[in-house]
């Protein structure tokens, strides 16, 4: 993997930490410019996750025979077994302690159809989110792997034109006619095709410094529209965040001869999917251990929650998902190819 996409997925997983936080503590409501950033804008760093996916799924898969189970066994050794123990963790949290995360609600059924990745309200009734609500991004995620993977049954020369054709019969007629939840009408999810745009023309030699020479533009031309757009709510979304952030995987990926010797960046793409999963415990047990019960200011246990998130990232990382990743490999009787 580049190691600019990997700084460039750290990145969004943080702006989702403290998008959060001001969630967790602020309730969005913000008295300076920072605050009102983030509070508005943070969110964007789910646009630049789904780019950055599709992008990945894409250079990793192509030119290749892969078999659909075989591909779908590894995506759901990477993603369910993590998500389902902090899932876990949040559901004995609200089981023995709901105060402690008053906003989130648990119940048997929600819970299950959460770690089955079904889109369900929430049992706390603010929209279609499972117990950990961060995890109505890998809702998403886990559908477009089953698409992608069933593009595996066909010609590799019209892969990506029933990837695209799928998307688009799920998300303008499958979720609209109650043939399949009213959750994947959102626009969003053709950011993942933004992301397999990237990679094909990375592929094909298009993002060389001969096709491109100016990334600083690009990026700041990505950065000024994501900046300048409040959209996340409508469905200009896909426009107004998803090109943008499409735009700054391009120009990360221009830029990859100044990233590719930082090894700490490498790490902390890394460990991006363990911060984004665990970064929403850390702050609400923050927020009342430390801010309410405690009296810390919030600054002072924003960066207290910080190092703790770090820090735990760090272990889940190295003790859950990468050990995790290796016992649960392909039976050895699962072909590897077509």
């Amino acid at each position: 993997m580049l190691v600019s996409v990997q700084a460039l997925r750290a990145f969004a997983a943080w702006l989702v930490v403290f998008h959060h936080f001001m969630q967790v503590f602020f309730n969005f409501e913000a008295d300076n410019l920072a605050g009102h950033l983030l509070s508005t804008r943070g969110q964007m760093g789910v646009d630049i996750f789904f780019v950055i996916s599709g992008f990945v799924i894409y250079i990793t898969t192509a030119d290749r025979s892969i078999k659909t189970l075989r591909f779908l066994w590894q995506r759901a050794a990477r993603i369910v077994p993590v998500y389902w123990f902090y899932t876990a963790i949040t559901a004995t949290i609200l089981f023995f302690a709901s105060d402690l995360m008053p906003d989130y609600g648990l119940d048997l059924p929600s819970l299950i159809m959460g770690l089955l990745f079904i889109p369900n309200e929430n049992p706390a009734g603010f929209g279609d989110y499972p117990i950990l609500p961060v995890g109505w991004t890998l809702n998403f995620e886990m559908m477009f792997y089953l698409i992608f993977a069933l593009s595996f049954l066909l010609p590799a020369r019209v892969r990506m034109w029933a990837v695209l054709t799928m998307i688009a019969l799920l998300n303008l007629l499958l979720s609209r006619l109650d043939m399949i939840s009213s959750f994947y009408a959102d626009p969003i999810i053709y950011e993942f095709l933004l992301g397999v745009g990237v990679g094909m023309l990375y592929r094909h030699g298009k993002l060389s410094p001969v096709r491109m020479r100016s990334p600083w533009v690009v990026l700041a031309l990505g950065c000024a529209a994501l900046m300048l757009c409040f959209t996340d709510q409508s469905g200009w979304r896909l426009a107004t965040w998803g090109v943008p952030a499409a735009l700054l995987v391009i120009a990360m990926i221009r830029l990859e001869p100044i990233f590719m010797r930082c090894h700490g960046l490498r790490r902390m793409g890394d460990q991006s999917y363990s911060v984004y999963l665990v970064h929403v415990i850390v702050l609400w047990l923050a927020n009342a251990l430390l801010h309410e019960h405690w009296g810390l200011p919030a600054w002072l246990t924003l960066a207290i929650s910080v190092a703790i998130i770090a820090t735990l990232s760090w272990a889940s990382f190295e003790l859950l998902e990468k050990r995790l990743s290796r016992r649960l490999k392909p039976p050895r009787h699962m072909p590897q190819t077509a």
